[in-house]
């Protein structure tokens, strides 16, 4: 596995069941070697625009991406895996999605960066 790779992992969902889901390889950390993610998903009513990442058939990295269906690539959602902790991989995304993911981070995290979401959810 390698950074840009979309692997799956198994993922405690909002109703406490846990699910294999799709999430982008981001870097290794250290000292362990635990993988920095991102979420994948098709609920693309939920994209935060100007922060999620849509990736639709269209686009030139979906072919090779393994992705089943037009997907967003969610900045929102982070974790830190341990590298045991994947299924398999579906497939890379290229490095242009790759820096769009960074660039949207760092943009986010530099000090007193702030990002006001398209439509607000509640309590959010």
């Amino acid at each position: 596995m390698t950074e840009g790779d979309i692997a799956l992992t198994p993922l405690a969902q909002s109703d406490g069941r846990t699910k294999i889901r799709p999430v982008v390889l981001l870097r290794r950390m250290p000292p362990f070697g635990d993988w920095l993610v991102c979420g994948v998903s098709t609920q693309l009513h939920q994209q935060v625009t100007g922060f999620d990442d849509l990736i639709e058939p269209t686009h030139p990295d979906y072919r090779g991406s393994g992705l089943k269906a037009a997907s967003l690539v969610r900045l929102g959602y982070l974790a830190v895996l341990p590298a045991g902790h994947f299924t398999g991989v579906l497939g890379p995304f290229q490095p242009s999605v790759m820096r769009g993911c960074f660039r949207g981070l760092r943009h986010f995290l530099q000090p007193n960066g702030r990002f006001r979401a398209a439509r607000g959810r509640p309590g959010g």
